[in-house]
């Protein structure tokens, strides 16, 4: 991408191309999309190599795993097993609790941009649903983000009624980390089905109103300590919100904000929204460099 010359929105930008960027003196560097799809890329591969060639380095899925011997347990899964068991095995709470102090470190929906293996085949569907937008084959549709903390709840109330995690069964992210690990099965039908529903229909629908996973993590993302940060330099043209599929958060960088933001005297403002997932796409697409990532406990390391 060539941000400074160009308007690099989902329409303008060949999805390759957003791989690559460059500075104003024209040198090319990896993007935040190319580092995000080579650390989920390196994190699957190690989930199947350890259970392929037993190299014992990250074993399981990202439901449960032990990297290096110590267990990691998602939040969400553990939040399911204990209201179907009304019982937490203590390495199960050694791991969630452990994934907890990390995401508190690193930003909650984090997970969702530099872990899930759906977010990559999501940006594909979100691509090619732009696509057809842009030719009118289909209608954008957008629906209300906060529905997604409804299926939240939906889904632990049926884990507590029926014994049974019932998510796991719909679980896009976990039946593709398992087909990572242990080899494909029928489940994939259903990853094909969202998928082809993202692309026809609603872009990126399972992250932005399903997926309790990132709704989770989402929560612990109001206080974690790595954050976008917006300054100034901002002059209002909106290529960040094309870009982002959680574009609420990004409020501050309308112009409509202008007068207040100066009346307060405000230079600098955290983007807080619990939706942002850090994946640093409105970083990549910013010419005039309002925008980055900061870790707010800087000051104190």
């Amino acid at each position: 991408m060539d941000k400074f010359n160009n308007r690099e929105t989902l329409k303008f930008s060949s999805f390759f191309s957003t791989f690559f960027d460059k500075t104003k003196e024209g040198k090319t560097y990896f993007s935040y999309r190319m580092k995000r799809w080579i650390l989920v890329i390196s994190i699957h591969l190690l989930f199947f190599l350890s259970f392929a060639i037993d190299i014992q380095v990250l074993e399981g899925t990202l439901s449960g795993s032990r990297f290096l011997g110590f267990h990691l347990i998602d939040i969400y899964t553990s939040m399911q097993l204990y209201l179907a068991t009304f019982e937490l095995p203590i390495n199960v709470i050694i791991g969630t609790v452990t994934i907890l102090i990390f995401y508190m470190l690193v930003g909650g929906r984090s997970y969702c941009s530099w872990v899930c293996p759906y977010g990559l085949l999501s940006e594909i569907g979100e691509k090619l649903n732009s696509i057809l937008v842009e030719k009118k084959i289909i209608k954008e549709r957008k629906f209300d983000h906060r529905i997604r903390h409804i299926f939240w709840g939906i889904f632990l109330i049926l884990s507590f009624t029926s014994g049974y995690l019932v998510f796991e069964t719909f679980n896009v992210v976990g039946i593709l980390s398992r087909m990572i690990t242990y080899g494909w099965s029928l489940a994939i039908v259903w990853v094909v089905i969202v998928f082809a529903f993202e692309v026809f229909y609603s872009r990126r629908a399972w992250c932005t109103y399903i997926c309790p996973i990132g709704t989770t993590y989402g929560y612990i993302g109001k206080v974690s300590t790595l954050k976008i940060e917006w300054n100034d330099n901002c002059d209002h043209c909106m290529v960040c919100h094309d870009v982002c599929f959680e574009n609420q958060v990004l409020e501050i960088t309308k112009a409509k904000y202008d007068e207040q933001r100066i009346e307060k005297g405000i230079t600098r403002k955290y983007i807080t929204g619990a939706d942002c997932t850090l994946c640093g796409r409105c970083i990549d697409v910013c010419h005039t460099d309002a925008l980055s990532f900061d870790f707010r406990l800087k000051n104190l390391v």
